[in-house]
């Protein structure tokens, strides 16, 4: 299994850009990382980052997309659930 998450070297700005891409036109469900919601906290660009990641890839990699993001990204094979966050893997 591989989850798609944003890339510790990556700087803020560029976490930034990168998520508000997948949120807008990349249309990742970034509804879980909304104040009030399972994966709002830690409020980090990093962890919001991961999840929209994650969602647009899982959504996507069958139809051919990446996980790139102008190399604001990476794969693992940990899964990075935390708490009643859950991340989505698609087989």
């Amino acid at each position: 299994m591989e989850w798609c998450i944003a890339d510790e070297q990556a700087s803020s700005e560029e976490l930034q850009m990168a998520l508000d891409w997948a949120c807008g036109k990349g249309g990742a469900d970034c509804a879980e990382i909304q104040p009030h919601r399972p994966c709002f906290l830690p409020n980090m660009v990093k962890d919001h980052a991961s999840f929209a990641f994650n969602s647009y890839y899982q959504k996507f990699k069958h139809k051919g997309a990446t996980c790139y993001f102008n190399s604001a990204a990476m794969i693992t094979d940990l899964d990075p659930s935390h708490g009643s966050c859950k991340f989505p893997y698609l087989p």
